[in-house]
């Protein structure tokens, strides 16, 4: 979950990282009081989850409380990069900044460990730094039982070439910074620019955050932090059914028991949507190795839910969940789902193999139902749900 700038300075002042004062709001006129309190001052910013804000004009300086009314007035409802601003930030004016750093922790996937970047020329995208000048980018691996020390972040800001009369100053914010990456269960946390103002004091000027969505059991204080107004209601539906969804843009829904096999089964669809029309996956979802009547119904409800989807495709291989078990849920969901009303309407091709195959495909045989299709093969079933879905666009 990634976290809008006011969500991710909260978090950074909550655990001790140097930051400006700031107010979020959604109406114009409430700048006004806030600028006041902030002592007739103010920058109002866009509240967007994406970068480039300031290129955009979506980050303005005003003199006066008048003057932070009217750019709240102008950022309000501007549209970055395909994003609608429904929020400013009321902060406080920076001090004189003198120089910008740029400091990170994240995941590093592909190393299995996390990762610090930092580097002393911020206030730009890392990626155009690590392009243009990568000796001025410093990588280092952070130990997930060690962590981030006083030794280890004097370690990466000498790495780094951060000047000696901040280095400390730096160091202790990393520290800080490791904290909110460790006690808030982050993948990423960014400082961009971190700056030393004319006091010769750092300050986090600006930060982004994301979150780990699978660490929200230990953390019911996300649910407040959650975009609701921008999530998809589909993926929204989903997670209030525990189940794995994520809505694609194609025409194809896909059910699958296991995210290797249903991410397998994507590029299935896809290659044979290309000999129909082009179509392509409208989803993942993962409904897990328990394929029991009701998380199948969920399943169906949320896909047949898609206007985008004109097929399903059911790819099921039996394992701890045999597939009679799977098929009785398929005949199950289907009658549940009439019973409350909820018509379905569109072709279900279903795939099982593994344990007790055959017997699943016999009970779908006996039901009999008009809307399933039963293909043998991964290949065949894909094929014929990306027919199906081409016929009905």
């Amino acid at each position: 979950m990634d976290l809008f700038e006011y969500q991710a300075r909260d978090l950074f002042a909550k655990h001790g990282v140097p930051v400006l004062a700031g107010e979020v709001i959604d109406t114009p006129e409430a700048a006004r009081e806030i600028t006041e309190r902030l002592g007739g001052k103010s920058v109002v910013k866009a509240q967007v989850k994406v970068g480039g804000r300031g290129k955009a004009g979506g980050v303005k300086l005003a003199a006066t409380p008048d003057e932070a009314v009217a750019r709240a007035t102008d950022i309000l409802g501007m549209d970055i990069k395909g994003h609608t601003v429904h929020k400013v930030m009321i902060a406080e004016t920076a001090p004189e900044i003198v120089e910008e750093y740029y400091v990170s922790f994240l995941l590093d996937r592909a190393n299995r460990t996390f990762l610090s970047i930092a580097s002393v020329e911020g206030g730009m995208d890392i990626e155009e730094v690590a392009a243009t000048r990568p000796e001025a980018v410093a990588k280092i691996a952070i130990d997930a039982i060690d962590g981030v020390d006083k030794a280890k972040a004097q370690e990466i800001a000498a790495a780094a070439k951060f000047p000696a009369e901040v280095a400390d100053q730096v160091a202790d914010v990393l520290v800080k910074l490791w904290e909110v990456f460790v006690k808030e269960d982050a993948l990423l946390v960014e400082v961009n620019p971190l700056a030393k103002v004319a006091s010769g004091d750092v300050l986090a000027l600006d930060g982004k955050v994301s979150l780990d969505d699978n660490a929200e059991f230990r953390h019911p204080e996300f649910e407040e932090l959650q975009d609701k107004a921008a999530a998809n209601p589909l993926e929204a539906a989903a997670k209030e059914k525990n189940l794995n969804y994520v809505k694609l843009d194609g025409e194809v829904g896909i059910i699958g028991n296991g995210a290797g096999l249903v991410m397998s089964t994507l590029d299935v669809v896809a290659y044979a949507g290309e000999a129909h029309k082009g179509v392509k996956p409208a989803n993942f979802l993962d409904i897990g190795g328990g394929a029991s009547a009701e998380v199948m119904a969920n399943g169906l409800e949320i896909i047949l839910g898609d206007p985008d989807v004109k097929s399903v495709f059911v790819n099921v291989f039996g394992g701890i969940t045999a597939c009679d078990a799977v098929a009785n849920g398929i005949v199950q969901a289907l009658e549940l789902l009439k019973s409350k009303g909820e018509e379905v309407d569109k072709p279900l091709v279903v795939r099982l193999d593994g344990n007790n195959a055959e017997l699943g495909r016999k009970i779908l045989t006996d039901a009999n139902h008009p809307l399933v299709q039963q293909v043998d093969t991964m290949d065949g079933a894909a094929d014929k749900a990306a027919e199906l879905a081409a016929a009905a666009k």
